[in-house]
């Protein structure tokens, strides 16, 4: 154990002061007694109001199962007029505009995919951080949007076969985004420029050009042959590769080697449900990548194939235009960061009563400090053109927690020496409370918000802790069915277009969880820009290549401009529980469904505790790998402390489903080295416990989360 440094009233890690003072603190115009005392007042002003709002989560909770205890059959208009009664449901605002400034554009006027990464991997980050453009042929071949028939299958090094149907797929595409007058791509024989012009020879010696509505902006190399073209579509960039001398060059008439496209436009570096931080050690981790990419030198040192190599952060992209001036593309995603929300504490930061610091607060000014190294550093702009920082702020209940959120950031800027909204708040619509007072959440943050995402699993979770004695929820994958759902997604955009988010902010979907099935991807995701949503996550950098063909097809502009005068939703819709109609389930159809969450819950919480990691493709109980965090634990531990409330199952029955899947996680994991089986003996491994408490003592988690429970088993098994 480290030691530690009491400063300002702050008991603080050794390895985090030491970290803050000597490798943030120095460039920055903030000394280190200014920050450290600052932080010291920032905790004693906001630490009290923060426990002050989660007894008021508690106080809420309690009532609303004392008000299903003594009314057994629902009514929705009762229940509606018992949530205004007790505060739950807070009162409506007047119609208001949304005043944020100093915005970058990647969130304001473009639309296009996000990726969430864990911020405690480097490598993860990189790959995340420099997403911003793809390989459109890398992504078909390598994906199952092409079939493996006819001798195209992913075998081996470079299947020509397989090479020409992604040709096929690529060309269709770029003759929809980008048309040609009278021709196709399919049959140019050479891209050049011409009096500043781009001139397409075809195949058959005729020449054309590219269709009015075609935005050409511009090339690399030389004119008579370039090395690259640069196109605009929908607000995103798209690169042509030439180059005669590659495998996929050769084979095409106007060596065309391939179409790399802007894809992941923002990324959220994830210091929440996708890591396991429990301490210090942890924290430092996080930061330091934090610090990284804010200074826009981390690097991570790669293995593959038995050679090692150092991946970096991309540059910016360079091109002469068509009148030969030099203009440039950001080669990096936008950057958010989402910090802690307001539950949890951690015992990196100590107050002099003995209390552990809220997580919330200290990300607050950490993060904050680290991102000044954009605002002010030798990178300046690197992530920011703006000037801003990019906080999203998860798992809010209500209006009151979103202006504690906004107060917290005035203190931190007040104490940074920041201009009043630099720090810009993204809001996490997945708690109950939140999604029914929208309007009044957004308005607490109206000048510096930048982003709204609706999050089903929260949600979904939040959901059932809420209504815990409601009575039985539906079997897990028929929520997903109800009415609730629908109405929740649809009044996200709604409320974001009625708050004047349309070209200035944000409005997010949820993530693709299936990596390995990019084609089922690609036909359901297109919803979400016609939902109206201008981003929504893609679980990898693949995916946010693919993705990005979407919003080539739908100009979500226009989309939102046709939506804005649609019909609101019955906010009442929200408000229906997702509760069984009919709970004569067979022994067989309960075991499944225990099965189904005990699995779940084992695979992701046996890395988590034995391993520290937070986000991974874990395999379900049909060996399909799943993008797993915090979130899906929620639910599936959720959904049987409710089952196991009602009495639809047995604690016998549950514990039974816990050890037999045991047995199916461990074989799922013989691969990895690192792995330490649990079925063994379930009673020493602290991953078993940690997932039977999950289940067991779930009914009494505060909001249902899984937080508490993970620290506490990880900070055990990190003392062995």
């Amino acid at each position: 154990m480290s030691s530690r440094i009491s400063i300002a009233n702050l008991s603080i890690d050794e390895q985090l002061h030491e970290f803050i003072n000597n490798t943030v603190l120095p460039g920055l115009p903030v000394s280190a007694e200014q920050f450290w005392q600052g932080f010291s007042e920032i905790n004693t002003q906001f630490s009290r109001e923060n426990r002050e709002l989660l007894a008021k989560r508690e106080s809420l909770q309690s009532q609303i199962d004392n008000w299903h205890l003594e009314n057994p059959t629902f009514d929705l208009a009762s229940y509606k007029q018992f949530l205004q009664g007790i505060g739950y449901l807070t009162a409506p605002v007047d119609d208001f505009q949304i005043s944020t400034s100093n915005v970058d554009k990647e969130i304001a006027q473009l639309a296009g995919p996000q990726l969430v990464v864990p911020i405690m991997n480097a490598r993860f980050a990189l790959n995340a951080v420099n997403a911003r453009w793809g390989s459109l042929y890398d992504a078909l071949y390598g994906s199952n949007i092409i079939d493996e028939d006819n001798g195209a299958e992913k075998v081996g090094g470079y299947n020509p076969v397989r090479g020409q149907k992604v040709i096929a797929y690529a060309k269709q595409w770029l003759n929809e985004s980008l048309p040609l007058v009278n021709a196709n791509h399919e049959t140019v024989q050479q891209y050049s420029i011409e009096n500043s012009q781009l001139v397409l020879t075809l195949v058959n010696g005729e020449q054309t050009l590219l269709d009015d509505q075609t935005q050409w902006l511009g090339y690399t190399g030389d004119k008579a042959a370039p090395s690259s073209l640069i196109f605009q579509h929908n607000g995103l960039h798209i690169e042509l590769c030439f180059d005669a001398t590659s495998p996929i060059g050769k084979s095409d008439s106007a060596h065309m080697s391939d179409i790399t496209l802007e894809s992941a436009l923002t990324t959220i570096m994830d210091c929440e449900d996708s890591v396991a931080a429990v301490d210090a050690e942890d924290k430092v981790i996080a930061y330091k990548n934090w610090l990284g990419l804010m200074q826009a030198n981390l690097t991570e040192t790669i293995e593959k194939s038995g050679s090692t190599f150092t991946r970096s952060m991309n540059t910016d992209k360079t091109f002469t235009t068509p009148s030969d001036q030099t203009a440039t593309l950001k080669g990096r995603s936008l950057m958010f960061v989402r910090n802690v929300g307001h539950l949890m504490t951690n015992p990196a930061i100590v107050d002099d009563s003995g209390n552990e610091v809220f997580e919330g607060i200290m990300d607050a000014m950490i993060t904050s400090l680290i991102a000044m190294h954009d605002l002010q550093g030798p990178a300046q702009g690197g992530n920011s053109t703006e000037g801003s920082i990019y906080i999203v702020k998860p798992k809010m209940h209500g209006p009151d927690e979103v202006n504690f959120a906004n107060r917290l950031f005035n203190a931190v800027e007040n104490v940074l020496g920041l201009p009043r909204n630099t720090i810009k708040m993204g809001i996490m619509d997945e708690e109950r409370r939140t999604s029914v007072n929208l309007k009044q959440c957004i308005y607490q943050a109206r000048e510096r918000v930048v982003f709204i995402n609706t999050g089903f699993l929260d949600r979904t979770g939040d959901e059932i802790h809420t209504s815990m004695l409601a009575g039985p929820m539906t079997r897990k994958n028929d929520i997903k069915l109800t009415k609730w759902i629908s109405a929740y997604e649809q009044n996200n955009v709604d409320i974001g277009l009625s708050c004047g988010f349309s070209q200035r902010a944000q409005i997010g979907k949820g993530m693709w969880p299936v990596p390995d099935d990019m084609a089922t991807m690609m036909d359901v995701k297109i919803g979400h820009p016609k939902s109206g949503a201008n981003t929504a996550w893609v679980p990898s950098p693949t995916a946010a290549t693919l993705h990005a063909l979407h919003y080539h097809q739908v100009n979500v502009v226009k989309q939102q401009q046709l939506l804005s005068t649609r019909t609101p939703i019955n906010p009442d819709d929200m408000l229906n529980i997702p509760l069984a109609d009919d709970t004569s389930w067979t022994i067989q159809e309960i075991e499944s469904e225990l099965d189904n969450n005990a699995q779940g819950i084992l695979g992701y919480v046996v890395r988590w505790i034995d391993q520290g990691v937070g986000c991974s493709k874990v395999p379900d109980i049909n060996n399909v790998g799943l993008m797993e965090d915090r979130a899906t634990l929620r639910i599936s531990s959720q959904h049987i402390a409710n089952w196991l409330a009602h009495n639809i199952c047995s604690k016998e029955q549950v514990q039974a489903s816990l050890e037999k899947m045991a047995k199916v996680v461990d074989e799922q994991n013989l691969h990895d080295p690192h792995y330490q089986p649990m079925a063994i003996n379930v009673e020493s491994s602290i991953a078993f416990l940690a997932a039977s408490a999950l289940i067991f003592e779930g009914k009494s988690q505060p909001s249902g989360y899984t937080e508490p429970l993970l620290h506490q088993f990880r900070q055990q098994k990190k003392a062995i």
